[in-house]
């Protein structure tokens, strides 16, 4: 297409050539993003990648005595019920689930 062609276009007219040319070089930059896409594959095959491996389940080591179904294993972030009983002068032990041996 000569300049003086597009000089000589509506504005209309040259808008939609615009959207057809930003449609087309979108479709060329796809293909060409598979074909590499491809390309890159057989060069570095990807490994598969491992799942996660499940943690067992940790038993509670600490129940809070106001409310026995607030519980925490010792691990991660102290809840803020346990917390709050450190700052007032308890001690962790005193709040240590007693286990039956056997």
């Amino acid at each position: 297409m000569q300049r003086r062609e597009l000089k000589s276009m509506s504005a209309d007219q040259l808008w939609n050539l615009h959207e057809a040319l930003v449609v087309e070089l979108n479709r060329k930059i796809a293909d060409e993003k598979v074909r590499l896409d491809e390309r890159l594959h057989k060069l570095c095959p990807v490994e598969e990648k491992h799942e996660r491996h499940a943690y067992p389940k940790v038993l509670p080591k600490y129940r809070n005595p106001k409310n026995p179904a607030e519980t925490w294993a010792g691990r991660g972030k102290q809840p803020r019920w346990l917390r709050a009983e450190l700052r007032s002068g308890k001690k962790l032990d005193d709040f240590r689930i007693e286990r039956l041996a056997g």
